[in-house]
């Protein structure tokens, strides 16, 4: 939601400075300049990006728009589920948990806790490791494949933000696409009165103003928010790997979800007493 309060910001700030140098805003309304960048952008976007990333980002747009993906009441319900998984393996046995990995969306352990069954991917994640936690490897070997596993799923969620970036920085160029095009319509009115070619200039100059404006005040921007949203994804998913190697070092289930929680940057992390009153609140 902020996201929107920021183009409004953008837009109107500029808007609002052009009318009072009495600038003409019909002047600015140009469809044909429009549809020459909008169309030469999304075109090389086709070219550079394989179907799948391009569906990837068409998903991922919607999301600059909405609130924040994580927040302290996520991160607490996140590590309250997994201080549950690792009670539940010391009470009765690693092989009692096996039945909720295999279908958590059925598991009434999982099911208290439906934004972490939201999140598909972090909950593959969980449920692939308690896995291969359950046929019983070396803390360090498990450690360095959730590292495999957190570097790829790093560079994938990377692709798209930096896509739209690269999109973003070609927006002033095909600005001044635009305006040579304009340029060249304008030379074959040089017969015509001054008013004529004044407009026609006028109309030119503006493909190169909407290039830059778009660039730095629209898809620049949310490039960098969907690289912040992907930072936050990969966050989540550490809080998950240093919980359950703290929890396969033989730290009991409380110390190990602390774990989780210290890697949290601290606009989010629950504090320590609140994660331990709602353990407390289990016991």
């Amino acid at each position: 939601m902020i996201a929107i309060v920021g183009i409004v910001i953008v837009f109107g700030s500029i808007l609002a400075g052009y009318l009072l140098e009495h600038g003409n805003v019909w002047v600015l309304l140009q469809p044909a300049e429009l549809i020459i960048i909008g169309g030469a952008a999304l075109g090389s976007l086709i070219i550079t990006c394989p179907p799948s990333v391009l569906l990837d980002i068409v998903k991922k747009i919607p999301s600059v728009f909405k609130g924040a993906s994580y927040n302290k009441t996520a991160y607490l319900e996140l590590l309250n589920l997994l201080y549950d998984i690792f009670v539940k393996i010391r009470k009765e046995g690693v092989l009692h948990i096996e039945g909720d990995i295999e279908a958590p969306e059925k598991s009434e352990l999982f099911k208290k806790y439906p934004n972490v069954i939201s999140n598909h991917h972090a909950l593959k994640f969980l449920c692939d490791n308690l896995r291969v936690y359950i046929v019983g490897v070396r803390s360090s070997d498990l450690e360095d494949m959730m590292d495999v596993e957190l570097e790829t799923h790093h560079n994938e969620s990377a692709v798209a933000p930096s896509i739209v970036t690269k999109m973003a920085d070609s927006l002033p160029g095909f600005g001044i696409v635009a305006a040579v095009l304009g340029v060249v319509i304008t030379m074959g009115k040089m017969n015509e009165s001054p008013e004529v070619i004044g407009e026609s200039v006028a109309a030119a100059l503006v493909g190169t103003f909407l290039g830059i404006l778009l660039c730095y005040g629209l898809v620049g921007p949310i490039g960098s928010h969907l690289e912040h949203k992907a930072n936050e994804d990969s966050k989540y998913i550490e809080v998950i790997k240093s919980s359950i190697l703290a929890f396969a070092k033989d730290i009991p289930p409380q110390m190990a979800v602390e774990f989780g929680r210290r890697v949290l940057f601290s606009d989010s992390k629950p504090s320590f007493k609140e994660l331990e009153e709602r353990v407390r609140k289990k016991k």
